[in-house]
């Protein structure tokens, strides 16, 4: 069974559509995305998810947690 998930980048408000596997991880979906799951907080609701939690809303806040140059 598939999954959607869409992940807003904070603060440039970039959206991108992750397609996946029911009980998908938000470490594998960005991980697929090219995306270090260390560098990043997912939030929802203004509330940290992990990143080895199962993936279960269907859109998620995306924010870098360390400089890119």
């Amino acid at each position: 069974m598939t999954m959607n998930c869409r992940f807003i980048f904070i603060p440039d408000g970039e959206v991108v559509e992750y397609h996946g596997e029911t009980g998908d991880t938000y470490e594998k979906a960005l991980l697929s995305l090219g995306i270090i799951p260390d560098t990043v907080l997912i939030i929802h609701e203004k509330r940290s998810i992990p990143q080895d939690a199962v993936i279960k809303e269907e859109c998620v806040e995306i924010l870098s947690t360390c400089s890119r140059g």
